[in-house]
């Protein structure tokens, strides 16, 4: 009797450990992962092209050609090659034109057919840097919410995401001004560059994404500090981080002065390793098509799909489930879900192991 009692014991107590996190089976998603980063990646991507736009200040061009960013079947191409990289979404640069309207109701509904995800960066400054006027952020930011926001491709987080281009140059009064209306709507974050910046605004959006593209990791010593600094500081006021990683840039033909060199592939591979150590919620890949400052990962003529295998290769751990994100409460991201089990895996070790202590000094007497 003893030893029957003792088996059942042992497997009760292997069992419950299942649930601890002690003995876990493998996840199911681990052996199709190949490839993913342990965090959403997604990649800066721009539909502003039209089909002169190649012969202006471009170093290399897409392996597609010179397309136009109206082409629905380059669309389809971006996104699929994107998928096979494992990019979870893009980050579509956009204000509200026409063209760009237009453009972006369509990349929408073939992001939607394909699985794909997306979120806006609104470009809150004009061609020469200069703050657009407020009241034209506010009404492009309600025409998104009224004619995007709903499109299946933005249902990743709790809420479509917008980051705002450019904040740096608007007031704090400003940017409450246009948030406020909005924030139970979508999620707006920050582009700040700067920690006390992102500090003064952090009460009126809902995170930060720091677009770093011309950073060269060989000259810049405190670059990693950087962002872990700009990371912990976006978590601690419960907001959303994005972090930087770029190929290299050069951006020469548009007025520049910085070069960051390839290095074939290894400034990517650490400027990958470099966001990651940030604990950032998204990986911000600059960019798959900003060909005029050459940080684009895009197939090309140039480097064919180097920056796809590059990305696709990186040292890998299962992907987490985005959990429901509320800037305005002290949860994490990725909630573990096996917390209530084990709780109650917990317990009912406890009262396996006081039955048996009864068990045992009742048959001893």
């Amino acid at each position: 009797m003893k030893a029957r009692f003792a088996r059942l014991l042992v497997a009760l107590v292997l069992c419950s450990s299942m649930f601890l996190g002690l003995h876990q089976p493998t996840p199911a998603f681990a052996q199709s992962s190949a490839g993913a980063i342990p965090v959403p990646v997604f990649a800066y991507y721009y539909i502003w092209y039209d089909t002169g736009s190649w012969n202006r200040a471009k170093t290399d061009t897409p392996l597609l050609g010179a397309y136009s960013s109206d082409d629905a079947a380059v669309m389809l191409q971006h996104i699929r090659w994107a998928k096979e990289a494992g990019i979870t979404g893009f980050i579509v640069s956009w204000k509200s034109t026409d063209a760009l309207n237009r453009r972006l109701e369509q990349l929408a509904k073939l992001a939607d057919q394909e699985n794909f995800k997306l979120a806006v960066i609104y470009q809150g400054l004009d061609f020469d840097r200069n703050p657009l006027p407020v009241e034209k952020v506010s009404s492009d930011l309600a025409y998104f919410v009224d004619h995007f926001a709903s499109m299946a491709a933005f249902d990743f987080f709790s809420k479509p995401l917008v980051i705002w281009s450019g904040t740096w140059r608007f007031s704090v009064q400003d940017i409450a001004s246009v948030t406020q209306p909005l924030r139970s709507k979508i999620l707006i974050l920050a582009s700040e560059r700067n920690l006390d910046r992102y500090s003064e605004l952090s009460p009126n959006v809902d995170g930060n994404a720091y677009y770093w593209s011309s950073v060269n990791p060989n000259t810049y010593p405190g670059y990693a500090d950087k962002l872990v600094t700009m990371g912990e500081a976006v978590h601690a006021s419960n907001g959303l981080w994005i972090a930087p990683a770029a190929p290299g840039f050069d951006a020469r033909l548009v007025g520049g002065t910085t070069t960051v060199d390839r290095n074939n592939g290894d400034t990517f591979r650490t400027q990958i390793n470099t966001a990651l150590a940030s604990a950032p919620d998204v990986l911000g890949i600059i960019s798959w098509n900003e060909f005029s400052e050459n940080s684009h990962i895009e197939p090309s003529k140039n480097f064919g799909s180097l920056y796809l295998d590059v990305l696709s290769q990186m040292e890998q751990l299962p992907a987490p489930t985005i959990g429901e994100f509320d800037s305005s409460s002290p949860t994490t991201v990725y909630p573990d879900p096996l917390s209530h089990s084990r709780t109650i895996a917990v317990a009912a070790m406890g009262i396996l192991f006081i039955g048996s202590v009864v068990m045992i000094a009742t048959r001893r007497k």
